[in-house]
């Protein structure tokens, strides 16, 4: 038997953190945030109230769980605040090193029994693993974003986790009542390994002059009925998060049809990385977003 999940901390208050806290806290766990970014952090917050407070606006929640919601939530600013914690999820940025490096100096901190999990959204959970002292105890929970609308979530079990971890995880996960999909440890798992290279190949169509970037969503959207265009939908998640994942199949994988587009390359390097940034492939800074190309 696995362990009961009751508190849970969280490494990194961006989008997919603060998400992950949301939900979390709104299933009635407690939860320990940490950021290297005091700035963040406290951005974490006020994103969790923020989309707290519209959704009991639509109706969704009560202004009674809002509040229950926010006082079940706290920032810590230690990995030594995270001893309680049955589980740590982390969800820093996309990049191995700084994932690794995190792994090494939270595990003194913890419980001997606390679980260890990553949102990786690409890298391998079992190299992760090995950066711990609890290889076996560690597995890839991966929500996607927008956390608090998403409903699915992958797990991905390392070639050490055992069966009680894997339990416990989709348990967890159930509570949060998120829908579990199970993915083996291969680079991008499933979600990923499918989205990024049709996103990929949207960026070549572009780049290649086939279609501009209105021309490429609208045909998306209403050609195929999907809700967001490709180039929409790569600016949504962040181009470098993107060029991150496509980097990992290309590596991973060896295959050529994984290889980053020299544009989405161009667009990171100059710092245009989506929403985030207010520029990407359109530009956010004015009332209504416009195609750059």
């Amino acid at each position: 038997m696995g362990i009961e999940i009751k508190t849970v901390g969280i490494i990194g208050a961006g989008q997919m953190g603060s998400g992950i806290a949301h939900v979390c806290s709104l299933a009635g766990l407690d939860v320990r945030m940490n950021d290297r970014d005091p700035e963040r952090l406290k951005n974490g917050l006020a994103t969790v109230n923020g989309n707290l407070q519209r959704q009991v606006s639509k109706g969704a929640i009560t202004e009674s769980q809002r509040r229950d919601a926010i006082e079940h939530i706290i920032a810590v600013d230690s990995f030594d605040d995270f001893g309680p914690c049955d589980l740590v999820i982390e969800a820093a940025t996309e990049d191995e090193t700084i994932k690794r490096s995190i792994f090494s100096a939270l595990c003194p901190s913890l419980r001997p029994e606390t679980m260890v999990a990553t949102n990786t959204s690409s890298i391998s959970i079992t190299r992760l693993a090995a950066s711990t002292d609890r290889p076996e105890r560690f597995i890839g929970i991966h929500f996607m974003n927008p956390v608090p609308v998403m409903q699915l979530v992958e797990l991905i079990r390392g070639i050490a986790t055992e069966d009680p971890t894997y339990e416990s995880a989709k348990a967890f996960v159930r509570r949060l009542g998120k829908i579990v999909t199970v993915s083996e440890d291969f680079p991008a798992f499933i979600v990923n390994r499918i989205l990024l290279p049709m996103i990929n190949e949207a960026i070549y169509t572009l780049y290649e002059g086939v279609g501009s970037v209105d021309s490429i969503d609208t045909a998306m959207r209403l050609g195929a009925n999907h809700p967001m265009g490709p180039l929409q939908l790569a600016d949504f998640i962040g181009l470098d998060t993107c060029l991150s994942i496509m980097q990992v199949l290309y590596e991973g994988l060896a295959d050529s049809k994984y290889r980053p587009c020299p544009l989405l390359v161009k667009y990171v390097e100059a710092g245009w990385l989506g929403r985030k940034t207010k520029r990407g492939f359109y530009d956010y800074r004015g009332a209504e977003p416009v195609p750059t190309r």
